[in-house]
């Protein structure tokens, strides 16, 4: 079920395509008006489609990102300092990661303390 605020925000997605649509084909008349051939109406409509389906597909992609923001607020949040847990070799180096550009060298130890941190140890 929708929310309110996201109700409002299609609504107003609604609109911002309508006048999209209205600007397509006011420029689609234009055109028509400045055409010397029938080549160039023909190239003045589909031009004019091409803007009403851009204004359909904006539509969409705003809806979905409304639905998409709802159910963010949704989700469960995490309270206090917990974050994921990733497995570091000493030099804060993730593990399996590719060393940085300009390094000619591992920048955590090849050998000895390669004793993987986590919690539960």
């Amino acid at each position: 079920m929708q929310s309110t605020m996201e109700k409002l925000k299609n609504k107003a997605s609604a609109a911002k395509e309508q006048a999209n649509i209205y600007k397509a084909k006011v420029d689609e008349k234009a055109e028509k008006a400045r055409a010397r051939t029938k080549e160039e109406e023909v190239i003045a409509h589909e031009r004019a489609k091409a803007k009403e389906a851009k204004a359909k597909m904006e539509l969409h992609d705003a809806k979905a990102k409304h639905a998409a923001e709802k159910l963010s607020t949704k989700q469960a949040h995490y309270y206090g300092t917990q974050q994921p847990h990733v497995e570091y070799y000493e030099g804060n180096q993730p593990f399996g990661s590719i060393p940085k550009p300009g390094t000619t060298a591992p920048t955590y130890p090849l050998g000895g303390k390669n004793i993987l941190r986590n919690n539960h140890i």
